[in-house]
């Protein structure tokens, strides 16, 4: 774990610069070789931007990126934070008619792109209210405005290396998931997310010798701050992966030993791993082992990347660290990566706290939470239930500054410095915080008893076959509210474990199932009904559920 302190990113950069130069910073394929970009280069293309940008007068404006995980992407970032202009990370997922509404509601008057979203940016181009003046095609211009700024830097033009960072000023414009149209803007400072990286550095063991792969969407706050900036922080190495087919294969050609991603990914990756074992017809022999290993380790002895080297040349055999964050990992999972001898750590945020909050490290470890806070951050449950159970409430240097534009939707949630998350949670006797659910997202019957979503679909996951699942509440004629589930199974995975069912059948087969669930349970948490199909959940670009859209969906509102 590193000790890291620095007031705003171009000093972090430049601190980089002066530890990491000769270091490998990206590594990429290159006509099926891998190559490697040194931080030297990467950082002389900053500053050669950010000194094309000076030519510009762009101080203070907003400079949107548009694109997928890519080297270019990450020069634009840095150049235009240390640039002491407004970063606009925009989400590459978004359909046309909500990218044109957020760079309109950003006045993004400088746009940076790729080749495959060139359609949405000529419709910006022929747009009569655009408020962008400058594009920039990273397949197009993008290396001739870094040649522009080099001959700047050629010329001793010195106007870039003056510029002094305003670092509690909003220089980042994040949206958060959601329309843009009903989506908040968060703003966040330079303090915001170079004290979180900092809180992150000294939580997670990452170091130069590191490579981790690029592979949730680059403008979200979670990959940006965790798995780009705090690599560039100590000097690892990034690289992008090439797709979700091509994972494992770029695990093994980049030398990948570390990743952060999300529940969704690391819980099918896990479910492959046991498939793979039991299609090879060593299950039995796995759990012996694993049992011998666990009797090891309580006497001293680590020997599991002996028993389970397959496990790890599945994952490239390299893989050592796995950050998980952005929803609630089923528990079994987590621990069965740290059975295999993996190192998995579970971590919680949002946006508005740049984003992380809390994550488990080295001797703070506790299943089934989310870790300890970062250091300089305070947490705490308001008005707990008789469980403990409450509000999670914030506040520290990363907490954001506020909504743009909105200043009621701020009021909301900072109270003198406090931060209102919107998630249920309890901290126990320890200081380990465990999250339950969303406050609006609680089911509330009409005894008055409190159902959280999440715990149940924990359970209904783990069902045969069973990809994901959502648990609501429906409002019965009487005004009572029932528990039910809709249940997204694995089509293939189905037919060929159990095989070819009608439709009345499936239902049958799961409501036993959940029945049997049900009597491990309290009466009040019994799921009374099912939805099955075998179509995806709704769900935002870093494959979060958007619970509201597939309750309307279910509801038909």
């Amino acid at each position: 774990m590193a000790e890291l302190h620095f007031k705003d990113l171009r000093d972090m950069l430049s601190q980089t610069e002066k530890k990491y130069s000769d270091e490998i910073a990206f590594k990429m394929k290159y006509r099926n070789e891998v190559v490697g970009i040194k931080y030297s280069k990467f950082i002389e293309d900053i500053k050669c931007l950010g000194s094309y940008f000076t030519t510009l007068n762009l101080e203070n404006k907003r400079i949107g990126i548009f694109s997928e995980n890519r080297y270019e992407w990450n020069v634009s970032y840095l150049a235009t934070a240390t640039s002491n202009m407004v970063v606009v990370p925009i989400d590459k997922a978004l359909p046309e008619n909500e990218f044109l509404s957020l760079v309109q509601r950003a006045q993004v008057e400088v746009l940076i792109y790729d080749k495959k979203h060139s359609p949405f940016v000529q419709k910006l181009v022929e747009s009569s209210n655009s408020p962008v003046k400058y594009y920039i095609g990273m397949d197009d211009d993008f290396n001739q405005k870094i040649d522009e700024g080099r001959i700047i830097l050629g010329r001793k033009d010195i106007k870039y290396n003056k510029i002094k960072i305003e670092n509690d000023k909003p220089k980042f414009m994040l949206f958060t998931s959601g329309t843009t149209s009903t989506s908040k803007c968060v703003l966040l400072s330079h303090r915001n997310i170079c004290s979180n990286i900092e809180g992150i550095a000294d939580a997670l063991d990452v170091t130069k010798d590191d490579t981790l792969l690029s592979f949730l969407p680059a403008h979200h706050t979670f990959e940006c701050t965790a798995g780009f900036l705090y690599p560039v922080s100590v000097g690892a190495k990034i690289a992008f992966c090439e797709g979700l087919r091509h994972m494992v294969d770029n695990m093994k050609d980049f030398e990948v030993s570390a990743m952060i991603s999300v529940p969704l990914l690391y819980e099918g990756i896990y479910k492959k791993l046991w498939k793979q074992i039991v299609k090879s017809k060593k299950e039995k022999q796995v759990k012996v082992a694993l049992k011998a290993s666990e009797a090891l380790l309580k006497v001293g002895v680590d020997m599991r990347m002996q028993l389970f080297k397959q496990v790890h040349e599945a994952l490239g055999g390299k893989m050592r660290l796995l950050v998980s964050g952005a929803a609630a990992i089923t528990p079994e999972v987590a621990k069965g990566y740290n059975d295999f001898g993996f190192t998995m750590y579970q971590g919680y945020g949002l946006t508005e706290t740049s984003p992380v909050v809390a994550v488990e490290k080295v001797d703070h470890v506790k299943n089934g939470s989310v870790g300890v806070p970062l250091k300089k951050i305070e947490v705490k449950i308001d008005e707990p239930d008789d469980t403990g159970i409450g509000e999670i409430m914030v506040k520290g240097p990363s907490v954001m500054l506020g909504y743009y534009n909105d200043e009621e939707a701020t009021n909301k949630v900072l109270e003198h410095g406090w931060f209102r998350t919107g998630d249920l949670g309890r901290i126990d006797e320890d200081g380990y915080l465990f999250i339950t659910g969303r406050k609006k997202d609680v089911i509330v019957l009409k005894n008055g008893k409190n159902v959280f979503p999440d715990e149940l679909e924990v359970l209904v996951n783990k069902l045969p076959c069973v990809k994901e699942s959502l648990v609501y509440g429906y409002t019965l004629e009487d005004g009572d509210v029932e528990i039910r589930a809709k249940i997204v199974y694995d089509k293939d995975e189905f037919v060929q474990e159990i095989g070819i069912m009608q439709d009345e059948e499936m239902y049958e087969m799961y409501m036993k199932k959940i029945k049997e669930l049900n009597k491990k349970m309290p009466t009040y948490k019994y799921i009374r009904n099912l939805i099955i199909t075998d179509e995806p959940l709704i769900k935002t670009t870093t494959n979060k559920v958007k619970r509201q859209e597939e309750l309307k969906k279910i509801l038909g509102k």
